[in-house]
């Protein structure tokens, strides 16, 4: 079934190719070309995402040896594709393969500054695991981390990167001092709060509109050296709160708890199906009218749920600065609440239909949630979704993206 499956993506990645041939020989003619590959299984690989549920075929794939400063396409930067809806995909563009750029660049050594403490400069293709696994051994650790470690750390600041711990150790991208980016105008560029600051909030939250990021200076503080505890508490549902300071082999299935779902849908096979996640920010004010109709309504009606149901409180004061672009409710308090389903392919339609749901729900009753990696496909959706940022955004887009190049997948500039 799975040769069957592959050999009917490889011929329509052929015939995708053969589309945009008259591009792809534009392509050659770049001084980027022998590190270009439009070959069918480069293209195969490229056109599917985390959920295999979309696919977008691609021109072909770049991995370069070190950042590329040309831009003369639409690209998208991706090493592992944690997107549910094509979001890391450019349909009859480039794929940026930025695991080609491997672990040699930058240095992850442990740096310290009178200024800055302990820092680390990293790559933005290297996962968050291999981060915390190095840094640990020198006794500090990235102040605020992912719920799931095997995330790119270039992903994580494009979305924001929020997990249960937000709410006392601020989102990643509020660690991050300085970052490295290609912008989409072709130009390297080196932004933190004193140079080009426009584009340091910009880029923290901003689904990758405005530049490729290929370094990240991240804060770095002591390692906490206790596990705290875990309680559960049974009611008509399952509730677990659990809490683990430090990263180790007392604490890493609590901290690793994605990683732990995944390998336990690979023993089932489950792992390589569709998976429709939905992550919503739920203000403080409604979160019991969310849990009594939809968790207790919704959810266990349809009685469908094959995955976890994580929430985690976020203090808004705390973590989340205006002038970035990624946006939150309009409360100091709210709860982030994520479904992270896995099904076989033909019970794809039932989750989906179930997200549905509930995001028509919370508009009908006026539950001004807002989505994390959202999925919206027009200008007024999207304009919705950022609010008063919208202006802002747009603005610093035709700075730093004034051709659109970046990121077409997200859908955000880039309607077709």
């Amino acid at each position: 079934m799975k040769l069957r499956i592959t050999s009917a993506l490889l011929s329509m990645a052929r015939q995708s190719n053969l589309l945009t041939n008259s591009l792809y020989h534009n392509l050659l003619s770049l001084p980027i070309a022998n590190n270009l590959h439009a070959g069918p299984e480069s293209i195969c690989v490229a056109s599917a995402d985390f959920s295999l549920i979309d696919r977008e075929f691609s021109t072909a794939v770049l991995r370069p040896s070190c950042p590329e400063s040309s831009i003369p396409f639409t690209i998208s930067a991706r090493r592992c594709g944690h997107s549910v809806w094509g979001q890391a995909m450019a349909r009859d563009g480039v794929i940026m393969d930025m695991s080609s750029l491997g672990h040699k660049w930058p240095s992850t050594s442990v740096l310290w500054s009178r200024l800055l403490g302990h820092y680390a400069n990293v790559g933005s293709q290297q996962l968050w695991i291999d981060v915390w696994e190095k840094k640990l051994k020198h006794n500090v650790a990235p102040v605020s981390r992912t719920d799931y470690l095997y995330l790119t750390v270039g992903g994580a600041l494009f979305n924001a990167s929020s997990r249960g711990e937000t709410f006392r150790d601020d989102l990643q991208i509020s660690n991050v001092y300085e970052m490295d980016v290609i912008a989409g105008t072709g130009d390297f560029l080196t932004y933190s709060t004193h140079e080009n600051p426009n584009l340091l909030y910009s880029g923290l939250g901003g689904f990758g509109q405005f530049g490729i990021i290929t370094r990240a200076r991240i804060a770095l503080d002591q390692a906490p050296k206790r596990q705290l505890m875990s309680l559960v508490t049974k009611h008509e549902l399952l509730y677990c709160i659990e809490v683990a300071r430090y990263y180790d082999k007392h604490t890493q299935s609590t901290v690793d708890k994605v990683q732990v779902k995944e390998l336990k849908l690979r023993r089932q096979w489950l792992w390589n199906v569709s998976l429709l996640w939905i992550n919503l920010f739920v203000p403080k004010s409604r979160i019991a009218d969310f849990n009594l109709s939809v968790f207790k309504n919704i959810v266990l009606t349809k009685n469908i749920a094959t995955g976890y149901i994580f929430i985690h409180p976020m203090n808004k004061i705390s973590t989340w600065g205006d002038r970035m672009s990624a946006v939150t409710p309009y409360e100091d308090i709210f709860y982030t609440v994520e479904f992270l389903h896995s099904s076989e392919f033909g019970d794809c339609q039932e989750f989906d239909l179930q997200n549905k749901e509930l995001l028509r729900y919370c508009e009908d009753n006026g539950i001004m949630v807002k989505q994390y990696l959202p999925d919206y496909s027009t200008k007024r959706e999207w304009m919705q979704h950022f609010g008063p940022k919208w202006r802002t955004l747009q603005e610093n887009k035709a700075l730093f993206d004034p051709k659109m190049l970046l990121s077409p997948g997200q859908r955000i500039f880039n309607h077709n």
